[in-house]
């Protein structure tokens, strides 16, 4: 009966003989050889030298265990660990990236995943170790701990590894397959501006000094007018504008790469790439912008020194201008707290650490940019060694301060929310949710209608249509 032969990826007995000796006849040199069946079937013989047996076997198994690791390209097997199955997906997701296929910033995303969540639970256990029931314990203690959104970015990237291992033959079945989809509510519903509130926003933007010279109002406006992202709307270049015809290019985004800084990227998806008409009002604020003096190879919305301006540092500058100065008793409490930190010798850095809140906090409580309540300065003020109920003066600028301010009505608006609002103004208007879509850059009409589409009232010629189905007398 033929013997079998070695599964591929494997060795067979290690044989190790005496290669050379001294003038005394004693050995100085082993060598050690054993048959290797390589990824294309053929079995080879790997030799490896020592200056004793010992030393001549441990040499030519590390280098039978490095050719199995290196010549799997085409194979796994279900012993390998999660972590070279991981390595393997990683490696090919940065194809993509290269071939232009995938985003960085989701590479950037996936990257984080994996260090902070998949790796710690999974990555030293086998492949076939990787169950069903085992895979859905880790995804929902990572949805209780991280939240849903981060548990749902893990199951793709598990998904996605483990369809390679499918097609690499380590695993005959994908087990994330049977894993319990995860629902990730979002944190807030869809919501638009009102025209009052545009208004509102327009105007408290103009009347910032810190808005202007971070050149908020015109991109602003420019992104209502477009709803376009804001990475997007910083990456136009001044020759993707044609004033005459009032249309815009859209054909790239700006985004911050780990390692690489940042980059004028194509856009994620064919559908990002659009041309747009522009509103009359957004025309004239570019012509305005254009009189000053410009470059077309220049950025429409550029940073102080001409360059491409930091999508998150834009972000973190709106979100300061939404939430303005309140009143002058809020204003005025803040310049006593500032007073308060400073006399205690500490920074917004070590208030910020001490009671495990964001820096800005600290920055928009001090200008008075924020809404107080009496708890919050209780907390706050502790850390510099100070009762709240001991000082009366405080007390009373707090409950001044903690009343409701016309500005207030801001304090919600994220950049996405002009995104919202544009998309809802087109649905207004009548146009189709493929239209808006469009204008907005999805391939997916679903996600606009789910989260870009503000909800309307139900439809009113419901009830008149009812009316006449069941007009019966007895049924009032």
């Amino acid at each position: 009966m033929a013997r079998e032969p070695l599964p591929i990826g494997t060795w067979g007995r290690i044989s190790t003989r005496v290669e050379r000796t001294d003038a005394k006849g004693k050995a100085v040199s082993y060598l050690s050889k054993a048959n290797f069946r390589d990824h294309d079937g053929r079995v080879r013989d790997v030799t490896a030298f020592g200056k004793s047996k010992t030393a001549a076997e441990r040499r030519l198994l590390e280098k039978l265990q490095d050719r199995a690791r290196t010549n799997q390209s085409g194979q796994l097997t279900s012993m390998h660990k999660i972590n070279h199955l991981l390595d393997l997906w990683e490696k090919r997701f940065e194809a993509m990236v290269a071939d232009g296929t995938r985003s960085p910033t989701s590479l950037d995303t996936y990257r984080r995943a994996l260090k902070n969540h998949i790796r710690p639970a999974l990555g030293e256990l086998r492949i076939g170790e990787a169950t069903t029931p085992r895979l859905d314990t880790v995804l929902t203690k990572i949805k209780t701990r991280a939240g849903a959104p981060t548990a749902k970015t893990c199951r793709a990237i598990l998904s996605g590894a483990m369809s390679l291992a499918v097609r690499y033959g380590a695993t005959s079945v994908n087990p994330v397959r049977e894993v319990d989809a995860i629902e990730a509510k979002p944190k807030n519903q869809p919501r638009a501006l009102t025209a009052e509130e545009v208004t509102l926003l327009r105007t408290s933007l103009a009347a910032d000094q810190r808005a202007v010279q971070a050149d908020l109002p015109d991109l602003v406006t420019f992104m209502l007018g477009t709803g376009v992202r804001i990475g997007e709307a910083l990456a136009v270049h001044w020759h993707q504008i044609d004033l005459d015809a009032g249309t815009v290019k859209i054909t790239h985004t700006i985004a911050r790469i780990p390692g690489e800084g940042l980059l004028r990227k194509t856009t994620k998806s064919r559908a990002g790439k659009r041309v747009l008409s522009l509103p009359r009002w957004a025309v004239s604020m570019l012509r305005a912008r254009h009189a000053a003096g410009i470059r077309l190879d220049d950025p429409i919305f550029a940073d102080t020194h001409g360059g491409y301006r930091d999508p998150s540092n834009t972000r973190r500058a709106l979100r300061t201008a939404l939430s303005p100065v309140g009143s002058t008793a809020r204003r005025n409490l803040g310049l006593t707290l500032r007073a308060l930190r400073r006399k205690a010798r500490l920074t917004r850095k070590e208030v910020a650490a001490a009671l495990g809140w964001p820096q800005t906090r600290i920055e928009l409580i001090e200008t008075g940019r924020i809404k107080v309540d009496h708890q919050l300065v209780v907390d706050l003020v502790k850390t510099y060694n100070i009762t709240l109920d001991d000082s009366p003066t405080l007390e009373a600028e707090t409950d001044a301060a903690s009343q409701p301010a016309e500005s207030d009505k801001l304090a919600w608006i994220r950049s996405h929310a002009l995104r919202k609002t544009t998309a809802t103004a087109l649905d207004d208007a009548g146009h189709t949710a493929r239209q808006i879509a469009d204008q907005l850059g999805q391939a997916k009409v679903s996600i606009t209608q789910d989260v870009y589409l503000g909800r309307r009232a139900a439809n009113p010629a419901a009830a008149e249509a009812l009316e006449h189905a069941f007009d019966d007398p007895d049924l009032i």
